[in-house]
């Protein structure tokens, strides 16, 4: 007769929150790299991985701190941080002859046009091939930052300057947002070519 707890305990990971196993082990099964989108308090982070034996290995990685280096004076976290960061992995993948991946966003839920889906359009724009629906990716003039610029307009200028204060602190208004989007992009495109 057996003894001890009749119950599982699930893996700690899965208890953390941290990792959805089924979803992992369905992306194992099609036997592509993967394009990660991990989006934390501050940053957003992409990578391209493979599953090994060992764990994954990272292939390519790309971090919003990163476009700090590049000039970016804005939040890295908004949603013109996410794209530029997948962007950024993109360019990065496609210069190592990487071309294809498959997205995992981990436990995050799939929201129409989310940071996630931002960082996927930016390295679908980079070249890199990646299964997805265009109903989900985030309008061109939000990855932009125009909806912000549009917001800061209807503000009188006191009001602003209370809501905008960290962009104002980093050195750029809220209105030159999608301007100073389009430099970084270029640069990007200067730095990996």
């Amino acid at each position: 007769m057996a003894h001890g707890p009749r119950y599982r305990l699930p893996f700690r990971r899965r208890r953390e929150g941290k990792t959805d196993y089924r979803a992992r082990y369905r992306l194992m099964d099609v036997g592509k790299l993967r394009f990660i989108v991990r989006i934390t308090n501050y940053h957003v982070i992409a990578q391209i991985a493979k599953i090994g034996k060992m764990g994954d290995e990272t292939l390519i990685s790309a971090h919003s701190k990163q476009l700090q280096k590049l000039g970016w004076l804005a939040n890295t976290n908004n949603i013109s941080a996410a794209y530029l960061t997948g962007y950024l992995c993109g360019k990065k993948a496609l210069k190592e002859g990487i071309t294809e991946a498959v997205l995992d966003m981990g436990l995050r839920p799939p929201i129409k046009g989310s940071r996630v889906f931002a960082a996927l359009k930016g390295a679908v724009d980079a070249g890199l091939k990646v299964p997805h629906s265009e109903s989900i990716l985030p309008d061109e003039s939000r990855i932009k930052g125009e909806h912000i610029v549009a917001y800061a307009k209807s503000l009188d200028e006191e009001e602003a300057k209370k809501k905008f204060s960290k962009y104002f602190e980093g050195g750029i208004p809220p209105t030159r947002l999608p301007e100073h989007f389009q430099e970084i992009k270029k640069k990007i495109d200067e730095v990996i070519s």
